[in-house]
């Protein structure tokens, strides 16, 4: 049966701002949840480990379930988990019971990140970059939205009745993607751990796989230790640091609109060129800012520059393994979020060690191993390797 690319590409970026909720919420309300359930830094602490553990399970779990059912499945599954997570966050009235709410809800996260991801580029024929820093954007706004929804009803209503609210938005997602034609499975075949094996030998695939492993801890560099390096070594303050993360935000917003519309038609080679050309001033500026302003501009350069990394990288895996593009973007995923993680606890030891003022530095050396990642990566496709 046909299926309307346009209502697909909108259930997938529904799907992706929900994942932008997703991924900010428990942060969000964590002085609530503090305070609800009187929890110590150690449970806080367990709250915002078992959340990427749900994240990393989906994204796991998606890829070989798209391959051989197709991605309706998927969306549904994964919108109606999210409902159940969020509606458990806000109701139960325990921290144990609200911890497999919160994997739930990390799992149904990391599904519906990877099925939009896949899906979108499934549909694209062409254009696939284009399309991808799209649906990025949904990300943004998803993540951006949520702070700012509890900033401006927190004194109206009660956290939880917000987090329901949202909920009901991943349910009404749920039921909308049951009336609308998905396009069908591209393999149909049953998983089988030697694909999964085949895959992680590919050196294509496993390049791509590190390079979103840098771009994602560098993406968690920047949310995590923005703001103390700003107040502490700069010297501004809280909310001021809070701005300038916002706009870092806002410059790969925005590049991801360029992407999706005047670079569309740019290939993947042009497109990483233009991003290491803002990537690279950008870290620079950043190790040797005396201030606010050159700050923020350092910000907004990596922001800018990080755009396009996630749009270029999965387009190449999607045009590579078209078969089993699914089972590829679970293995690179799991692997970028690892990155992510091990990163920050790179820099969690450093600043222990030598302090703050190794955020740049770590920065610049993470920016550096991407642009040797990318020569490999555009060199193995040319030679088809």
């Amino acid at each position: 049966m046909a299926y309307n690319s346009k209502m697909v590409f909108g259930a997938a970026c529904l799907g992706m701002l929900l994942f932008g909720v997703t991924l900010i919420t428990l942060g969000a309300v964590a002085t609530d949840l503090t305070s609800k359930y009187t929890l110590t830094e150690m449970q806080v602490g367990t709250l915002f480990s078992i959340l990427p553990l749900g994240i990393l399970s989906g994204s796991l779990i998606f890829g070989p379930i798209a391959d051989k059912h197709g991605y309706k499945l998927l969306l549904v599954g994964a919108a109606f988990l999210l409902f159940i997570g969020i509606q458990g966050i806000a109701m139960v009235p325990s921290y144990m019971l609200a911890l497999p709410f919160v994997y739930t809800f990390g799992l149904a996260g990391g599904i519906l990140n990877g099925a939009t991801n896949g899906l979108v580029a499934d549909i694209s024929t062409e254009n696939k970059a284009a399309n991808l820093s799209i649906l990025g954007i949904f990300f943004a706004v998803g993540a951006l939205g949520m702070p700012s929804l509890l900033g401006v009803l927190k004194e109206l209503v009660v956290f939880e009745v917000i987090l329901s609210s949202v909920g009901g938005l991943a349910l009404i997602m749920a039921t909308g993607a049951l009336f609308i034609t998905f396009p069908p499975p591209k393999s149909g075949e049953p998983f089988q751990w030697v694909t999964v094996r085949s895959l992680t030998k590919n050196g294509f695939l496993m390049l791509i796989a590190f390079f979103l492993f840098c771009q994602s801890g560098m993406e968690g560099l920047i949310n995590n230790w923005t703001t103390l390096f700003t107040t502490s070594s700069i010297g501004s303050t809280s909310q001021k640091a809070l701005f300038a993360l916002s706009l870092h935000v806002g410059g790969m917003a925005v590049m991801r609109m360029f992407i999706g519309g005047v670079f569309r038609n740019l290939s993947y080679q042009k497109l990483m060129v233009i991003s290491f050309v803002l990537l690279i001033p950008g870290i620079a500026t950043l190790n040797f800012a005396q201030d606010y302003f050159i700050t923020v501009i350092a910000l907004v350069l990596l922001g800018a520059g990080l755009a396009a990394g996630y749009p270029v990288m999965l387009g190449l895996l999607s045009d590579r393994f078209q078969n089993r593009a699914g089972t590829a973007f679970s293995i690179v995923l799991a692997i970028a979020l690892l990155g992510n993680m091990i990163l920050n606890y790179l820099m969690g030891i450093l600043a222990g060690s030598v302090g703050i003022t190794a955020y740049p530095i770590l920065g610049l050396a993470v920016i550096i191993t991407m642009g040797l990642l990318c020569l490999y990566i555009f060199n193995s496709k040319q030679t088809n390797t």
